[in-house]
């Protein structure tokens, strides 16, 4: 059975720090493809990072270039997301999520009917 499970979330004030996690099971991990997306208050969910494991490429969209970075753990089967310079525009829900059928790449994140896989979400609220 496929589970996705994030951690990490919290509180946190401008220009702070996270790292979320996203720990995989179900899947045969390596060459799969992980990615997160968040949703704001009153707002729809979107994109975030992508990447596909074990060595693939890493996606990232507008808002988390040069702020964000996500990598692996292929011994944990898991994947981060670490996120610096945070702001309260980042507040949000942050969902893991993987594709089925994709290997050493992604689909693009903003067709997120490619992604039926989803975790419980973490929060996270960047206070100014």
């Amino acid at each position: 059975q496929v589970q996705l499970v994030e951690s990490g979330g919290g509180s946190v004030q401008a220009g702070g720090s996270l790292r979320l996690s996203c720990a995989a099971s179900g899947y045969t991990y390596s060459g799969i493809c992980m990615a997160w997306f968040r949703q704001a208050p009153g707002k729809e969910r979107e994109g975030v990072a992508a990447m596909a494991t074990g060595g693939g490429p890493t996606y990232y969209t507008d808002s988390a270039k040069g702020r964000f970075t996500i990598s692996q753990d292929n011994a944990k089967n898991t994947v981060y997301l670490q996120m610096k310079s945070l702001k309260p525009e980042d507040t949000a829900m942050y969902y893991c999520a993987a594709p089925r059928g994709w290997y050493l790449r992604c689909p693009d994140m903003s067709n997120q009917y490619e992604y039926p896989d989803w975790g419980q979400g973490t929060q996270v609220t960047v206070s100014s």
